[in-house]
Order: C-alpha cells, then structure tokens, then sequence
C-alpha cells in the first residue's frame, strides 16, 4: 500500500534502498506508543495504539522530523492521517491497476475452499446503508479499511457478473465460504459469553470477528495462491472481506427499515 515510497507529500524517497533489501525507512506512530514520545493519547488502548491505523511508513529523514518534540505542533494526529490516507489510496489504485488477474486469483482460492457445510443458513442478498451497518455492528478499528476499499464494489460487482455470464458458481461458492467462515468465528466468540445475546457479543467484538475472518481466509488459501505474493494475497483478500461485509455476508444485518 505505501508504494516504496514515503507518505510525507512532495517526500520521493524510496522505503527500500537501491539492493532491494536494506531497509531505509521506519514504521512511525502517528499518536504515540508511550508517554514519552510525540503526540501521545492517553485514551488510546495499546490495541489501537499498535494498530495498521496508528502506523504510517515514512523514510528515515521524515520519521526523524516528524517525532522531533520540537515539531509536534506541526505535525498533529490529524495531519499525518491525512497523509497516511491520500497516499495509501493513491498506492492502493495504482497497485491494483498493475494487477488486473490479482483479484480473480482470490476469488478462485476463496470458491475453492472445502468448509464444515453444518454452518449454512439462508441469507438474503439485500443491501444496506453502509453507514448504518457500521454503526450497527459497532465497528471501529476496521473502519478506514472499509472505508478505503469499499470504492472497489464496483470493480468486483463487475467481475462477479462475468463470472455469472460464463455460467460458474464462483461468487455463489465464494459467498457460502466467507458466510460460513463468519459464523464459525462468530459461534466460538458466541460460545466463550453464554450470558449475553449473540447481537452484543458481535457488537462487542466487531472488529476482532472481522480481523478473525481474514486470517482465517489468509490460512486456507495458502497453498492456492502460489502465483502471487504474500502481500498480494494479503491484500486481495481485505478487498474481498469487505465487499463481503458491504454484501451482510459478514456481521449482522440491520433491520429491514433501514433497507438503502
């Protein structure tokens, strides 16, 4: 997603040197790790603290000057998200871009998986507003993943129909096993609070149930994806989860009043 490249603006420095392996970069919190560096927030739990949304890759000159004491006025939380999102969207296209068969490569690993079928259940194929389905299902650590690839709902409701007009079973088998994979995830999160309802158990642990679903997919596709990359894999199957989630086959549908 970073491209090689830092995400300070007008910063053209590459994160790996000339060799292709040395590492001339630094993994930088955009609020602090601890109290004593730059731009701490003490309301932050160490989850969110150490979370991909926390983290912005810059060169080692840029790391230097943003985490100068000094400088943090100047560089607020708010400016460097703003920098973490215009450059990772920026990489995301273009990478993808680069990639046109990265997708259905996914795909076909996803509808290839062999899953327990005692978890079916009918699902309908309604769609929702979005917002509100995030609000419903309290998501807050995933949101900007949402909110960053849920522009590629078209890209991939365009593959699906291809696939549909070729006559394969691809995205059917491929909804099935994302489903399934969610509500064995669910029933173990279910199963560990009996004293709760199964919708506040969700609730409660939204984002850990969608981050579970990833790896989850990330473990049983390996082995299917050998032409492509780890990271590709990776990153192909965030894409995925999350037309997936805008789709309700993973969290819970909201009521039918809020139909979009």
């Amino acid at each position: 997603m970073s491209g090689n490249k830092c995400a300070a603006p007008n910063c053209h420095r590459k994160l790996i040197a000339s060799d292709g392996e040395t590492v001339v970069s630094k993994i930088c919190h955009i609020e602090a790790a601890s109290s004593e560096g730059p731009r701490w927030n003490r309301d932050m739990t160490d989850d969110e603290r150490r979370h991909f949304n926390n983290l912005i890759l810059l060169c080692d000159e840029c790391h230097s000057i943003v985490d100068n004491r000094d400088n943090e006025e100047k560089y607020p939380p708010i400016l460097l998200k703003r920098w973490k999102k215009l450059h990772e969207s920026t990489a995301t296209y273009a990478y993808l871009n680069t990639r046109p068969s990265l997708l259905m490569t996914v795909v076909n690993a996803i509808a290839g998986i062999e899953l327990d079928r005692s978890f079916q259940e009918q699902q309908s194929d309604r769609s929702f507003d979005i917002a509100y389905k995030i609000e419903y299902n309290a998501v807050k650590r995933n949101l900007p993943l949402i909110e960053e690839y849920r522009v590629f709902y078209k890209r991939i409701n365009t593959l699906y129909q291809t696939l549909e007009v070729e006559g394969s079973f691809k995205k059917s088998n491929l909804m099935r096993n994302i489903r399934n994979l969610y509500l064995q995830v669910k029933g173990r999160y279910v199963e560990s609070d009996m004293n709760k309802k199964p919708q506040d158990v969700v609730r409660e642990n939204a984002d850990s149930i969608i981050e579970d679903v990833l790896d989850e997919l990330l473990l049983q596709t390996q082995g299917e994806t050998c032409e492509i990359t780890q990271e590709d894999i990776s990153f192909g199957l965030s894409v995925i989860v999350v037309d997936a989630f805008m789709r309700c086959k993973i969290l819970e549908e909201p009521p039918c009043n809020h139909d979009h």
